[in-house]
């Protein structure tokens, strides 16, 4: 029967006339035969997160901000220079934040930007209450190791409400230490918010507890990371977010401490 099919109607096959074409030789059958088949296009290689790419990348952010931080803190860098680095780390850090951002050179700037801030904002403290800054350090590093256990033991479980309080409460932390900025300007201590007042001091124990419950975020992030499959660059937001939770922290605790030291 003849085909309708134009294309069907022009093959060899067509009129019922068999193969019109030239017998295939023995090399043609021989190179059909070794042909590999057809094979779909294969996909990028994906590699899920783990908790040794956490780790590793952890050691190198937070290896880079040390490293600055003591090299600021060894070339006594000038508060121009300390401040000029705060602002551009802010700016990585907003940028990292809001665009979610894994890119290994913007986390690792951030890390050297605010190493150097931190690097100098802690000699200065260190001059004038010798001893702080190893206080404040090993203060941070209790605070890492007692949420890493309340998270581990389930003490406090991260659940959406939990985040959307931790949340809240940031807001409203970084909306009252705004107002007391400005309120700074036209009296002096501002509402005595940062001052070695009781209220200072309730203050300032309350955002080294919020802190904390960043680091309860930070650890719930990576465990759903590796849990969920993510990929192996989310390690590097999981870091960032570890990142900002210690310098909060770190920061908070040197304060704190300043409060009961002496002048002398």
């Amino acid at each position: 029967m003849e085909s309708k099919n134009p294309v069907f109607s022009k093959s060899p096959y067509s009129h019922g006339q068999g193969w019109a074409g030239p017998s295939p030789t023995t090399d043609t059958l021989q190179n059909m035969y070794d042909a590999p088949s057809y094979a779909p296009p294969t996909q990028p290689a994906f590699r899920a997160m783990t908790m040794d790419d956490v780790v590793v990348r952890g050691f190198m952010v937070l290896g880079s901000l040390v490293v600055a931080a003591a090299a600021a803190w060894y070339l006594e860098v000038p508060p121009a220079v300390a401040i000029g680095s705060a602002l551009i780390a802010l700016v990585l850090g907003l940028i990292a934040s809001f665009k979610q951002s894994t890119s290994p050179a913007l986390i690792l700037g951030y890390a050297v930007f605010e190493g150097v801030f931190l690097g100098a904002i802690s000699s200065v403290f260190n001059q004038i209450w010798p001893g702080i800054v190893l206080q404040a350090v090993i203060g941070t590093m209790m605070a890492f190791a007692g949420m890493l256990v309340v998270y581990s033991l389930r003490i406090i479980r991260v659940t959406p409400k939990f985040v959307r309080f931790v949340l809240a409460a940031s807001i409203a932390a970084i909306g009252l230490l705004l107002i007391n900025m400005i309120a700074g300007f036209f009296v002096s201590g501002g509402l005595g918010f940062r001052t070695d007042s009781p209220l200072g001091i309730g203050i300032s124990a309350l955002m080294i507890l919020l802190g904390c419950f960043f680091l309860l975020l930070d650890f719930d992030a990576i465990e759903q990371g590796v849990k969920g499959g993510a990929p192996e660059k989310f390690a590097w937001q999981c870091v960032f977010g570890l990142t900002l939770s210690l310098v909060w922290i770190y920061l908070e605790v040197l304060r704190f401490i300043s409060y009961f030291s002496g002048d002398d």
